[in-house]
């Protein structure tokens, strides 16, 4: 599933290829990836003489403000598994997994393909408050690029919570945009094992891991994200942050710190990878 880099480098993306470029139809080949309007019909007319005036990213949500000469309304896409925002001319033949296609000037086009069809797009109309459509924005903690995201805030969050650090931080309620691979990454970095229980945590630990959250979602921001399986940048292109995890998808290979085994546990239905080496129960970090 794409977590902040991922969607991030799309927002990027975007950013350099679609602004201020007037949306002139579209097309939706499945009607479910519709999140609303409820017809299919209302959102391509909804979206028509629309121009995309900057992309935001909230979570791992992006939003597109849209302005037409009389208002502003909002695009919102959540990619969830395996949604990918492809910028293509609009010849390059059609993947069998395309769901909506947004069609811009000079034949390009923007394609949402979702090979599990989990993705879902919105349409916000103006003077709405887009947390009332897009209803996941309301249950979003801060973003860890926030200035609200201090040590205080991750530490309330954690506070009293008698369960494995590794699952909350897969809680969107308490970091945004965080996902399997990063939350491993983190913990790694910060020394903590992905089994400690949030309530037996040291305040110097939490500190360690705020910053180790920020410092790998910026290591993989700046290597375009993550690619294990589907995740592709707006112009088809691989992520390359995989190359260099210290934990992820790495079981059985040696620590890049400490040369032992890299471990693999299920962790509330989910692959945790951890050094137990590095990380160690209650201890903090003894290795860059």
């Amino acid at each position: 599933m794409p977590e902040l880099p991922e969607v991030e480098t799309v927002r990027k993306g975007l950013n350099q290829l679609t602004l201020n470029q007037e949306i002139t139809g579209g097309d939706v080949l499945l009607n479910r990836t519709i999140a609303y309007p409820f017809s299919v019909g209302e959102f391509v007319d909804r979206i028509e003489k629309n121009a995309i005036a900057t992309w935001h990213r909230r979570g791992k949500y992006l939003l597109a403000e849209l302005s037409s000469p009389s208002s502003t309304s909002w695009l919102g896409v959540h990619l969830r598994m395996t949604g990918q925002l492809l910028w293509l001319h609009r010849d390059e033949p059609l993947h069998k997994h395309t769901r909506v296609r947004l069609f811009f000037g000079d034949q390009q086009e923007l394609r949402f393909v979702d090979q599990r069809t989990f993705g879902k797009i919105w349409w916000v109309p103006p003077g709405v408050a887009v947390e009332s459509i897009i209803t996941g924005l309301a249950k979003l903690a801060a973003d860890p690029f926030s200035p609200e995201f201090t040590v205080e805030y991750l530490a309330s969050k954690l506070k009293n919570r008698r369960r494995p650090i590794k699952t909350a931080l897969l809680d969107q309620s308490v970091v945004a945009g965080l996902g399997n691979i990063y939350a491993d990454e983190a913990l790694f970095k910060s020394g903590i094992l992905p089994e400690t229980l949030c309530i037996d945590l040291q305040l110097k630990q939490i500190e360690l891991l705020r910053t180790a959250i920020i410092q790998v979602l910026e290591t993989s921001i700046e290597a375009g994200g993550t690619t294990f399986s589907n995740f592709l940048n707006v112009k088809g292109t691989n992520g390359n942050y995989g190359g260099v995890a210290w934990v992820y998808n790495r079981a059985g290979e040696p620590c890049r710190v400490c040369g032992m085994p890299i471990q693999r546990i299920r962790l509330a239905g989910r692959s945790s990878h951890f050094c137990s080496e590095c990380q160690t129960p209650g201890g903090i970090r003894r290795r860059d």
